[in-house]
């Protein structure tokens, strides 16, 4: 059987759109995810990553304009936030990695570095209110180290995207992970959801706090170095 050959203008799907809505009919059909939007465009996971060109940014930046002039007229506001949501808020989603550059490591370290405090702000994405918090990343090298300022980068990157709080942890864990190949990793967040906080349960700000950790490697086998992971990171 020949697969199926699409042509393609940047990350646009060139195809009919008779075709498109088929396609997405029979999606709905079979209660599956779409595989195309109106405009032809692939779709991908809120949380996924698609790098495209300035050029394509600006134009979805026009387009979102035009769509959110729509909404603030009806609510009788007059904002700018098409500019905020591509370039801030989901420019993990439309960029590529932040480049990086990883060290051998040398002097064999062989304990755990841990970086602290690194800031989240991220976005639910069940309900599209702020997630708000910090990170916390640990690691005990194998052959690589890697500079805490990239740390930050990574953790910032994979932030600012629609997410739920669990897949965000373990997508930085998979991305360093791949990275540098540690012989133990960790991954902490504690987290504000405005989610809960602003709407629903409407819980305490100050107390409602999701925690989220993913261990691997040797912080994951290990109970004793778990613990002294927990306790210096709790001190």
């Amino acid at each position: 059987m020949t697969s199926e050959i699409i042509p393609k203008q940047g990350d646009k799907i060139i195809k009919p759109e008779r075709e498109i809505q088929l396609k997405n009919e029979i999606a709905d059909e079979l209660e599956i995810y779409k595989k195309y939007n109106e405009f032809g465009y692939e779709l991908f996971d809120a949380n996924g990553n698609k790098p495209i060109s300035d050029e394509e940014r600006k134009m979805m930046i026009s387009q979102l304009e035009q769509k959110f002039k729509e909404v603030l007229d009806i609510l009788r506001i007059s904002r700018r936030i098409a500019k905020m949501l591509v370039n801030e808020l989901l420019v993990g989603r439309f960029t590529k990695p932040p480049a990086l550059t990883v060290f051998p490591n040398r002097k064999r370290v062989n304990n755990l570095i841990i970086s602290q405090g690194i800031e989240v702000m991220s976005i639910c994405s069940h309900h599209w209110l702020p997630i708000s918090g910090t990170c916390t990343v640990a690691y005990i090298p194998g052959d690589y180290v890697i500079g805490l300022s990239k740390i930050s980068r990574v953790v910032n990157w994979f932030a600012r995207r629609p997410q739920i709080q669990e897949e965000l942890g373990e997508q930085i864990a998979d991305y360093l992970e791949e990275l540098i190949k540690p012989q133990a990793l960790g991954v902490v967040i504690k987290a504000k959801h405005y989610c809960m906080i602003a709407r629903g349960v409407r819980g305490s700000e100050a107390r409602s706090v999701m925690t989220t950790s993913v261990m691997r490697g040797l912080l994951m086998e290990e109970q004793s170095l778990r613990n002294e992971f927990v306790n210096l990171i709790q001190q």
